[in-house]
């Protein structure tokens, strides 16, 4: 007979119940994991969704989702001419806020040329973009509807399809417009603006001499190009090696250029590893809790055990038996919490405001040290009943 199963089997109730919760906690620790692996996915998602191979940015910059770049539209003109350039698309990226449903809604804008690179990957209902202006693909993390329609600033724009799974670092969806629309949106000035640089101007033309007569109103226009873009997507012909031709393009346009995996690599190290530090302080935290709760619980079991114990010792049952005892009970235990916790982040992952990305290796890990943390906090109750008298089973 198993004597840890029959003292389980014993106080059933109560052993399932102290399961249950730290199956809890194990779950806290799933969730975790999986916010992380989902902060990784969500800012790599908006790095692959192209598919190009280089990134070409301002001087001096580590690309559009980490510091501010700005690329003149026609630059990609330059870069089509060099070996190994197969397709090249000037990309606008902009993050906005607007209230929506009486909601604060956040959009990763992208804005691209129709036909060319950084358009939605796929379209999950609706239809893609067809018109130059005024329409929008979002993500459909966004809950929002086809046909609906948003104002940003001077522009309205409708909702024509949604695609899936693309968002920004921080989670936001992504929504697509042209390009056109995306500079609009980002570099034409306002009105106000406008009229306040040629105030500005017209009185810095005043104080040279030689530039009195010149009109304010008359440069403005070459003062107020949007032809602007913040990042040209270069995709390459399948033989030409990307960091060649990054080189290639450096050299000759004087501007940043970072191949896909750079990128990625950048986003994954720099912008979400703070976050990543702190999510892992939060498992250790959690993981040193469950250790002191499970010790607790199996010395407490021993505790209440005391006097079957020392009657076993005088029925002469070797120490084995007992230390097995003991720890079968805290490994079933373990396990039972394990499988609760899996249980239920399987069943309420979805509802996470953020994405949860569930991954086997992190399952493993996790079930890897709560097997370990089992067996180290089954010493405390081992100790316990190696140490209990065989006399006191003839205890009053």
């Amino acid at each position: 007979m198993n004597l840890a199963l029959h003292d389980v089997e014993y106080r059933l109730g109560r052993f399932i119940l102290t399961a249950v919760g730290l199956g809890l906690l194990l779950t806290t620790v799933m969730a975790m994991n999986g916010i992380y692996a989902g902060m990784v996915e969500d800012a790599l998602s908006i790095v692959r969704a192209p598919k190009v191979d280089l990134w070409v940015v301002q001087k001096d910059t580590n690309g559009p989702f980490a510091e501010s770049s700005r690329v003149p539209e026609d630059l990609y003109r330059n870069i089509l001419t060099v070996s190994g350039v197969s397709e090249a698309s000037p990309v606008a990226y902009q993050l906005l806020q607007i209230e929506h449903q009486e909601k604060i809604l956040r959009l990763q804008v992208i804005g691209y040329r129709l036909g060319g690179l950084g358009g939605p990957p796929a379209i999950a209902a609706g239809r893609p973009i067809l018109k130059n202006r005024y329409e929008m693909v979002v993500d459909r993390k966004a809950s929002v509807s086809l046909g609906t329609q948003f104002k940003f600033g001077r522009i309205t724009l409708e909702v024509v399809g949604l695609t899936e799974g693309v968002v920004s670092n921080s989670g936001d969806s992504a929504a697509f417009i042209t390009l056109e629309d995306a500079q609009e949106l980002q570099f034409l000035k306002s009105n106000e603006a406008i009229r306040n640089d040629r105030v500005r101007l017209q009185s810095d033309l005043s104080e040279n001499p030689q530039l009195a007569g010149v009109s304010a109103e008359n440069l403005s226009s070459l003062l107020q190009s949007s032809h602007i873009a913040n990042v040209i997507l270069v995709r390459l012909e399948s033989w030409a090696n990307a960091e060649e031709v990054a080189k290639s393009i450096a050299r000759w346009t004087h501007y940043n250029v970072l191949t896909t995996q750079q990128q990625e690599d950048f986003l994954a190290k720099n912008v979400i590893e703070r976050a990543r530090q702190q999510i892992l302080l939060f498992r250790i935290i959690l993981l040193v809790v469950a250790a002191v709760i499970i010790a607790l619980i199996i010395y407490t079991m021993t505790l209440e055990k005391t006097r079957d114990i020392a009657t076993l010792k005088i029925i002469g049952a070797p120490n084995s038996k007992i230390v097995g005892l003991i720890l079968q009970q805290s490994l079933i235990l373990g396990f039972l919490g394990f499988v609760f916790g899996t249980i239920i982040i399987s069943l309420t992952y979805e509802y996470f405001p953020r994405r949860l990305v569930l991954l086997v290796s992190d399952q493993i890990m996790v079930f890897g040290i709560v097997i370990g943390i089992c067996i180290a906090a089954s010493g405390i109750g081992i100790h316990k009943a190696l140490s209990i008298d065989a006399t006191t089973a003839m205890a009053g």
